[in-house]
């Protein structure tokens, strides 16, 4: 389905035109271009992806061809449909007071409504862009590919690549969203506050947006916050958990994740602690302060099918476990 909309612009000139409002020439080449990159992604197609990808992105593109091989995998045998188009128009943003690119914003109205879409691009040098989301549908696991896009030359070159999965665990954001305004009326703050994340991880195509739908959201996943997370979860700002040995477990992040593709979701949390250690030792700490964590938060084991352990050391690989709750003692 495509958006409706029209164009506006803030006051230094960054102007947003949604695809209704387009030339169908603007449209087209951006639906095109658009397009030709997710069947590149699709058919696991780096180098061709790199060809049509702008300069300062293509020699360095290691991480984009990981992000690359690992999307295709979700998408293969989809059908690829463009589901919505931008025109970001920036070529009057300056630079910032040190002459490095500026910080743009670029809000659209959608539907000729007060419902927003608005895009938030740190450090973009002046030009026009465009933003696509691509749905890779009929798939067990619907996929998203969303792409930034800059013209150059009069081509779309992409300058951001964004894939994600638009389900966990077989359901969608919307499905998470519902769930966590009635685990919040249930006094389940922790896992409302957790699948609020998982909501929005769904729904939110890049982390470049922020919506009048995904703003209530996050409003609403800060009054149902925990009073222990009302402050943020950080390495500045950790979550102080005691097992039952009086041992102090410093949470420094708490998520979601569905990599096991179980009936339910994981909680993801990331432990500090001084040392790794052995495997052994690390394992141990990690187990126990499974144990500690859902002790002190025992409704998790309602919300989730388990628990991943993160232990994290700075300059250090992370060593990483999971249990089923089951497996929890």
């Amino acid at each position: 389905m495509l958006a409706r909309g029209v164009a506006c612009g803030v006051a230094r000139g960054e102007t947003c035109t949604t695809q209704s409002a387009m030339t169908d020439s603007d449209r087209n080449a951006l639906a095109s271009a658009a397009r030709g990159m997710a069947e590149k992604v699709q058919a696991d197609d780096a180098a061709g992806l790199q060809a049509v990808t702008i300069a300062e992105y293509a020699k360095n593109f290691g991480a984009i061809q990981g992000a690359v091989g690992n999307a295709s995998a979700k998408v293969k045998g989809a059908t690829l449909a463009v589901e919505q188009v931008y025109l970001l128009d920036a070529s009057e943003l300056k630079p910032g007071p040190d002459g490095k690119p500026g910080n743009a914003q670029f809000l659209c109205t959608l539907n000729r409504s007060i419902a927003e879409a608005d895009f938030s691009i740190p450090a973009l040098p002046a030009g026009k862009y465009g933003f696509a989301i691509v749905e890779a549908r009929g798939t067990a696991t619907p996929w998203r590919l969303s792409f930034l896009m800059q013209q150059v030359q009069g081509q779309w070159q992409m300058a951001g690549f964004y894939p994600g999965a638009m389900t966990a665990a077989g359901h969608d954001g919307l499905w998470y969203w519902t769930q966590a305004r009635t685990m919040a009326k249930s006094k389940e703050p922790w896992n409302a506050w957790l699948y609020y994340q998982q909501a929005e991880v769904l729904l939110n195509p890049s982390g470049l947006i922020l919506s009048t739908h995904l703003e209530k959201l996050r409003n609403e996943q800060g009054t149902a916050a925990p009073p222990a997370l009302s402050g943020g979860i950080s390495a500045e700002s950790p979550l102080v958990v005691k097992g039952a040995d009086g041992a102090e477990y410093h949470f420094i992040g708490l998520g979601v994740d569905d990599s096991l593709a179980k009936d339910k979701i994981d909680v993801m949390a990331r432990l500090k602690v001084d040392q790794i250690g052995d495997a052994v030792a690390a394992r141990k700490r990690n187990t126990d302060a499974m144990s500690a964590l859902v002790a002190a938060y025992p409704e998790l084991r309602k919300g989730f099918h388990g628990v991943w352990i993160l232990s994290e050391v700075p300059g250090q690989n992370p060593y990483a476990t999971e249990l089923a709750m089951n497996e929890i003692r």
